[in-house]
């Protein structure tokens, strides 16, 4: 479906016209767009003394439970590259948008508050968010600044929820565990309800957000994908734009 014999150039003015006509807009992102902040992904994390571990083996509610003083350390790491990197031009100008269109629903797979900090509002983070944490026991979930700023500064000793006694760990989705059922169902309708749908930095192959953008064609949106690579989304789409967050989203929103 992608338009033949489109340069980069038909390619962006096409996308410009989309983001002109469209009222009801919604967006996916992944690790990409994060990446160009500086933020690895999520094996990339994986290096120094965590290079003999395997993800799977750290974020899992097992391995919380057989040893969450190491788990907890791994995610200090994560958080400390986090807090020390920035909305790149591609986070901007989603939030940019935002602002100039009557719907519009951003969907992402990050769990780094990256989308937040850059100012977007109608935000689903389907994955959680690395910066908040939650009882390990789900008697209660705490995101306010200052606990945060006191839990997360604490990177050798995993505390302790103040209601029941039990462990607090990061509010993000490990393997094994279902995604927020009202997020999900939230991503799910602003896909049916799209006219425009983005994908933007994601692989498209982590399930269930691959069946998002699918959701979205299946509803009748034109769905374009900004990514450097090619994707199993890619020969699916209206529109494949081949290149960064950062460098194409300014462009195609008349941003930069």
């Amino acid at each position: 479906m992608q338009y033949p014999d489109a340069t980069t150039n038909q390619q962006i003015k096409r996308m410009q016209q989309l983001v002109q006509e469209s009222a009801r807009v919604a967006v996916l992102t992944g690790a990409g767009i994060s990446a160009e902040s500086g933020i690895p992904t999520f094996r990339d994390a994986q290096t120094g003394y965590w290079s003999r571990f395997r993800p799977e083996d750290l974020a899992t509610e097992e391995a919380f439970r057989r040893d969450p003083e190491t788990v907890w350390r791994w995610y200090a790491e994560r958080r400390a590259a986090v807090h020390a990197a920035a909305p790149n031009a591609g986070h901007i100008a989603l939030s940019r948008w935002e602002a100039r269109v009557p719907s519009f629903t951003l969907i992402t797979q990050n769990v780094d508050g990256l989308h937040a900090r850059a100012g977007s509002k109608n935000l689903i983070e389907i994955h959680g968010n690395i910066l908040r944490v939650r009882c390990f026991a789900r008697c209660v979930s705490y995101s306010r600044r200052d606990e945060i700023e006191v839990i997360t500064s604490a990177a050798d000793t995993v505390p302790r929820c103040p209601e029941c006694g039990d462990y607090l760990r990061p509010d993000v989705v490990w393997f094994g565990e279902n995604l927020p059922e009202a997020g999900i169902a939230r991503a799910f309708t602003a896909a049916e309800q799209a006219d425009l749908f983005l994908c933007v930095g994601t692989s498209a192959v982590v399930y269930p957000a691959a069946m998002v953008p699918q959701t979205a064609l299946e509803s009748g949106a034109t769905v374009v994908e900004i990514n450097p690579e090619e994707t199993p989304l890619s020969t699916l789409v209206h529109l494949s734009l081949r290149g960064t967050a950062a460098d194409l989203l300014p462009q195609v929103l008349g941003l930069d």
